[in-house]
């Protein structure tokens, strides 16, 4: 079984390596170790198999929607009604307008799964007026790079749908889980712009011009599109009026809507977004098939069972196994895009984790937050590249920029390993309902 384990990360290295797309890397993996220690097995007959599984599932099919609705969204004045909707509200806050990352992005992964999708969205309006108005550089881009990640954890998430798919767990129940640490997290990251806004008071700029109360309402105005969107795709999954899918479908026509209301969408704007959502599904789609057929594959090897009982045979206790992990993800997040980490480890870890005693959710929303921790790790963090693009400031900068909010995420993981019902709370209370 060792000969087996070092094959497989042989040939992961040397295909991923070598710069093919991960699908095929991924493929070609399955396809070698099956070659190598089971060639009875009819890997073009798995394959088929695995494609037509996967590519089937009625629960993916929120996926394309949902990445729909994001690049027509990028396409409307969104990121402008955040700025102007928001900032009446918090001249008295400490950390004053750099709260508009925290709960510009959050807002906007409302209605987004897409990590890089929040931050650009955000980012390409807060970044140049905070950074005009005086707020320190290092603040600024580190709240956007850290609070763009929560597009993968509040739902709903792209990531969740994928990771729903592959473990055969409820999407639906995944993206209530992911409520409360979505928003646990965000005000995290406010604490922590406002205690280093308090420690160093020059390092936040001018405050908004004083309103009154009336003002502040009719600056809410700005925001009610996206407010409105956000209760018909949210509302609408957890009153049980639509599945996720359906949901989806209802973002992607009120986006639409938006779009075109405000002027900012043109028939071509549309096709262009349809096709770029369309290359990203085909991305994805091919990740997802690589990934199954090799879960098969070494699933008929018997690698998982093997590394499991190899783990369980130290005793390490649950929190220290959880803690080995989160390492672990943080050295792969280096050198790894988030969904490849995930299609790669999920046959591995999950069986871990789950005789443990946490339940799938649970896991779900662990791997999220990595993944999340990934997006801001050098050398490959795509948030990092995003913000790097828009400020021009160098990738040494916006890392360490982003230190404060990925030690906030770590710190975080360990909080819900410590006390998992913050993850499980919403899901179970809204399941009791009758």
């Amino acid at each position: 079984m060792t000969k087996t384990l070092l094959a497989l990360l042989g040939l992961m290295v040397l295909l991923l390596g070598s710069g093919v797309w991960i699908g095929l890397g991924l493929l070609g993996t399955a396809g070698g170790l099956l070659e190598l220690f089971r060639p009875q097995m009819p890997f073009l007959k798995l394959l088929a198999q695995q494609a037509w599984n996967v590519l089937s599932s009625t629960e993916l099919l929120a996926l394309p929607l949902f990445i729909l609705m994001a690049e027509v969204l990028f396409r409307t004045k969104i990121s402008e009604a955040l700025f102007t909707g928001l900032s009446p509200w918090l001249r008295r806050v400490p950390g004053r307008l750099c709260h508009i990352n925290v709960l510009g992005c959050t807002l906007f992964a409302s209605v987004c799964g897409s990590s890089a999708a929040t931050t650009v969205t955000v980012g390409r309006i807060t970044a140049s007026e905070l950074l005009k108005r005086g707020y320190d550089r290092n603040l600024v881009i580190g709240s956007l790079a850290g609070s763009g990640t929560l597009g993968f954890l509040i739902p709903p998430s792209t990531i969740m749908i994928i990771y729903g798919v592959m473990a055969e767990e409820s999407v639906l129940r995944l993206f209530m889980a992911g409520i409360l640490p979505g928003a646990l997290l965000a005000l995290g990251y406010m604490g922590y712009i406002g205690i280093r806004a308090l420690m160093h008071p020059e390092q936040v700029g001018e405050a908004p011009p004083p309103t009154t109360l009336w003002e502040k309402l009719v600056a809410l105005k700005d925001l009610g599109p996206l407010l409105l969107l956000i209760f018909a795709v949210i509302g609408s999954m957890y009153g049980g009026i639509a599945s996720p899918t359906e949901a989806a479908a209802v973002g992607v026509l009120g986006a639409v809507v938006i779009g075109f209301a405000q002027r900012k969408l043109s028939l071509p704007g549309l096709v262009q977004a349809a096709r770029q959502a369309a290359e990203s599904c085909a991305m994805i789609g091919l990740i997802m098939v690589g990934a199954m057929v090799l879960s098969t594959a070494i699933g008929y090897l018997g690698l998982p069972r093997f590394i499991a009982a190899e783990i369980q045979s130290w005793g390490m206790p649950p929190l220290m196994l959880i803690a080995v992990l989160l390492v672990f993800y943080i050295i792969l997040g280096m050198v790894m895009e988030g969904l490849g980490i995930i299609v790669m480890t999920l046959p591995i870890t999950l069986p871990l984790v789950v005789a443990a005693g946490y339940d799938k959710v649970w896991f779900g929303i662990f791997i999220v937050i990595v993944v999340e921790m990934a997006q801001i790790s050098p050398p490959v963090g795509f948030n990092l590249t995003v913000i790097q693009r828009l400020t021009g400031d160098s990738m040494g900068r916006v890392t360490r920029a982003t230190a404060p909010f990925f030690a906030i995420m770590a710190a975080f993981v360990l909080l819900i390993a410590l006390y998992p019902g913050i993850v499980s709370v919403v899901p179970d209370m809204l399941a009791s309902r009758p």
